[in-house]
């Protein structure tokens, strides 16, 4: 957990301050002309997948779960109502209107989406007290909420291996190259995390098998 912890805080530390501001100017994602809604959904966007992103870590810690059941419901209910189900909304719309590209909107939508689909199916299963098939759903919640951590680093490696070819497979247009490179993160990243999971998840246990006792024992 504590290295888990430590991205966390050094994702948050470097992605959320420009935002506590309130200066569009200093915003990470370029607002389209004319709307004036964008900017401040944006920055209730960040703050509610800032309480997301902080309280998935005490959902998926095992001896938090164990020792503190009551904290663990807490937790939880503020990771959904007050993490996941606001930012995800307005991850639609932030979606939506992006000006990266329709590859990135898609990518946006489809999974901002999927997020709150897992995320209301992991309340349903809670509810129901089908407490395995929750946490393999809230596991598949906490690797859409982690992978916008995994897009930036996607990112940043796709326009390196991208820059050499703008004069070529992209024209000569930088923006262009940008936006590839965002449309890799933004679709990659989800994609592989979700995969990990189910991987992680249905992988089989294995039993160790009970020490041989010694003969006349």
């Amino acid at each position: 957990m504590v290295p888990l912890a430590l991205v966390v805080v050094v994702f948050l530390g470097f992605s959320v301050p420009p935002y506590l501001t309130f200066d569009p100017s200093l915003s990470r994602l370029e607002p389209p002309p004319g709307n004036d809604l964008y900017y401040p959904l944006l920055v209730a966007h960040v703050l509610f997948g800032t309480v997301a992103m902080t309280t998935a870590c005490f959902q998926i810690w095992p001896a938090f779960r164990a020792r503190h059941r009551r904290g663990h419901r807490i937790t939880g209910r503020v990771y959904v109502f007050a993490g996941v189900l606001p930012a995800g909304v307005l991850g639609l719309y932030i979606g939506w209107h992006t000006a990266a590209g329709p590859s990135v909107r898609v990518a946006n939508l489809v999974g901002s989406a999927l997020w709150l689909f897992v995320t209301i199916a992991a309340l349903r299963m809670a509810r129901q007290r089908r407490y395995g098939d929750h946490r393999k759903w809230m596991s598949r919640s906490f690797a859409l909420a982690m992978s916008i951590v995994l897009s930036r680093i996607v990112n940043v490696v796709a326009t390196i291996v991208l820059t050499p070819q703008v004069d070529t497979t992209f024209l000569g247009s930088a923006d262009l190259m940008t936006h590839s490179a965002a449309s890799i993160g933004v679709w990659l990243s989800p994609l592989v995390l979700w995969v990990l999971t189910d991987w992680l998840l249905e992988r089989p246990r294995r039993t160790r098998r009970p020490a041989a006792q010694p003969p006349g024992s």
